[in-house]
C-alpha cells in the first residue's frame, strides 16, 4: 500500500523550511524513526524522522526547495 508522507510542523511558529538534504533516498527501506532529511529553519537545521515503514518509492522535493507544513515530501510503500 502506497502513503503519502506529509512535512511535519518542526516548531510552534515555523510554517516553511529549506531543505538542506536528503539523508534517505527512493529505493531506500525505512523503518519508523529513521531520518528522511534535514531541513533549515530560521533558527536551527532540523532532522526530520519518518513517520512509516517501507520502502521510500518518491521524493518530491530538492536540496534548497522552501517545504510548507502539511506539503506532500514523499510516497512509500509498506511491506
Amino acid at each position: 500500500m502506497k502513503m503519502t508522507i506529509k512535512m511535519p510542523r518542526v516548531g510552534d511558529t515555523v510554517d516553511e523550511v529549506y531543505l538542506v538534504s536528503w539523508n534517505k533516498a527512493a529505493g531506500d527501506v525505512i523503518a519508523v524513526g529513521d531520518s528522511l532529511m534535514e531541513v533549515e529553519t530560521d533558527k536551527a537545521n532540523v532532522d526530520v524522522p519518518s513517520p512509516v515503514a517501507g520502502k521510500l518509492v518518491e521524493i518530491f522535493f530538492k536540496n534548497g526547495d522552501e517545504i510548507k507544513t502539511g506539503d506532500p515530501i514523499a510516497i512509500c510503500e509498506s511491506e
